[in-house]
């Protein structure tokens, strides 16, 4: 059974940074399209950053250049590194996988929709 965990989440100023973790088990992430979500109070779920099985990285335009997403396979995990933190950043984030069936990538990469293994998300809090 494929289980994802968040981890790293926590209360910080605007202007600092947090790095958050989603270790994988029950099976190998190498095949894994993995990505970063959150979802605000009373908003949808939105696409924050995503890797492709190859190593290719794709960004939501209110995070480019802030946030950077990377993979360890041998670890298992894809991490979140958010630097100049907003407060408007302020929402739970969830890690999701799914295994493109045919390789190559899952279009549009950031769309929800596509990732059938989701985690339990963990808070995010960024105060001015």
């Amino acid at each position: 059974q494929v289980q994802v965990v968040e981890s790293g989440g926590g209360s910080v100023q605007a202007g600092g940074s947090l790095r958050l973790s989603c270790a994988v088990s029950g099976h190998t992430i190498s095949r894994n399209q993995l990505g970063w979500f959150r979802q605000a109070p009373g908003k949808e779920r939105e696409g924050v950053a995503a890797v492709s099985t190859g190593g290719g990285t794709y960004y939501t335009d209110s995070v480019k250049g802030r946030f950077s997403i990377s993979r360890d396979n041998a670890k298992n995990t894809v991490y979140l590194q958010m630097n100049s933190l907003k407060p408007e950043d302020t929402a739970m984030y969830y890690c999701a996988a799914v295994v493109p069936l045919r390789g190559g990538i899952l279009s549009p990469p950031l769309s929800p929709h596509l990732y059938n293994y989701w985690g339990q998300g963990t808070q995010v809090s960024v105060y001015s």
